[in-house]
């Protein structure tokens, strides 16, 4: 995360009254929220004080966002998103969702270090991850189901340690009650660079087996170009945690020249796209390539240059987006806003990508993670609603 007065919560907004369904067993759905005070000096400052400048001379290029209300219709093949329900599960800051093989969505709560287990509408607490350091941006973070989880219940997470921040495993265990638990956590991989922001933490298994990560610079600008360092990089391991076989310096480095990435997801093709906050300007949608350069700290955006990788797509203002979570379905990829308060889908054309539109803008608040649910319907994980909550969508023909 690259703006800490966002993640303060400086910028929320009271909720309105919408069509909601309360779960089962859930939480009362009755809160307040406190109103938007945060100023336009006190954003500057914030990006001031974290040392975020961009590459601001001259217009960004690439695609850019539709600039129509947020009840435009989307020009992906999925269609207009509709609204199901909104499940009021009591979370704190939820970073991360998985479902598991019988529908029930396992989910990281950043600061409490907790996971939650969601069925049938209700929450219940599976464990604390022992060894979770919480502080700033950092704290449990992006959760992955191995590819054979039905054989060897490995749940991964990412997660800030005292001095770093690390990929661990643990074993999901149900007993005859449909209760979970952890086992102990084996950790599989460190050394990831860890500061107040800039954490990176989400991760994903690809089509071929393999674990994606995708780190942050940690405020360090040395480290994104840097092909030996961890930070500011899309990393590819094996499930146990070594350097994946066939990458292209010969670690566990995939892609570099990244500021902080948030967002993993596979296209039909197979094609890897990732989204990534910018500084003050220019959050992006990458097309991920193997040892390929998306330009931090030299560049933002898609300024043409040939020895970096442009975005696809640009959006010139943070305000505007701040993209966490990906999803792709179909032709059409989801993301995320924080700072943007929205859900931006975005169409996609082999290796080009279209317009974005925006949907639910300041509706429901800052949208950490999207995640397409087994029964094809998708959840928003919101942040710094105290407390949060999963809105339920489903994209309609």
């Amino acid at each position: 995360m690259s703006r800490p007065a966002q993640e303060s919560g400086l910028n929320q907004r009271p909720t309105p009254k919408l069509p909601v369904s309360a779960p089962r067993g859930g939480p009362g759905s009755s809160r307040f929220r406190p109103g938007r005070t945060a100023l336009a000096w006190i954003a500057g400052l914030a990006v001031f004080l974290t040392g975020c400048t961009g590459d601001a001379d001259g217009p960004p290029t690439g695609s850019r966002p539709s600039t129509g209300s947020s009840t435009s219709v989307a020009t992906g093949s999925t269609g207009t998103p509709a609204v199901v329900e909104q499940l009021d599960l009591g979370l704190q800051i939820p970073w991360a969702a998985v479902f598991l093989p019988d529908g029930t969505a396992v989910i990281s709560e950043r600061d409490s270090r907790l996971l939650k287990a969601v069925r049938d509408g209700r929450s219940t607490t599976i464990g604390e991850v022992p060894g979770v350091v919480p502080g700033g941006e950092g704290g449990l973070l992006g959760l992955a189901l191995s590819p054979s989880f039905g054989s060897d219940r490995f749940l991964y997470f990412y997660f800030t340690a005292e001095r770093d921040n690390r990929i661990a495993r643990a074993v999901l265990t149900e007993d005859s009650d449909g209760e979970l638990a952890i086992g102990p956590p084996e950790v599989i991989f460190t050394g990831i660079p860890k500061a107040s922001t800039h954490n990176g933490g989400r991760i994903r298994f690809g089509p071929d087996g393999l674990l994606y990560v995708g780190t942050g610079d940690s405020q360090r600008r040395e480290q994104p170009q840097d092909q030996n360092a961890l930070g500011g990089k899309i990393l590819r391991l094996t499930p146990e945690g070594r350097p994946a076989p066939g990458n292209p310096f010969g670690n566990a480095v995939y892609s570099l020249g990244h500021r902080n990435v948030q967002g993993l997801a596979w296209d039909s093709a197979g094609r890897l796209w990732a989204s990534e906050f910018g500084p003050d300007v220019n959050d992006e949608l990458n097309l991920i390539l193997p040892g390929a350069n998306y330009g931090w700290p030299q560049v933002t955006g898609a300024p043409h240059r040939d020895e970096f990788r442009d975005a696809k797509v640009v959006w010139p203002s943070t305000a505007e987006s701040s993209p966490s979570g990906l999803e792709i379905v179909g032709s059409t990829a989801y993301l995320g806003a924080l700072r943007g308060q929205r859900l931006w889908t975005v169409p996609l054309d082999g290796e080009e990508a279209g317009n974005p539109v925006a949907y639910f803008t300041r509706e429901y608040g800052r949208i950490r993670d999207v995640i397409q649910a087994p029964d094809g319907r998708f959840w928003l994980l919101t942040n710094n609603e105290n407390p949060d909550f999963v809105l339920v969508f489903a994209p309609s023909g």
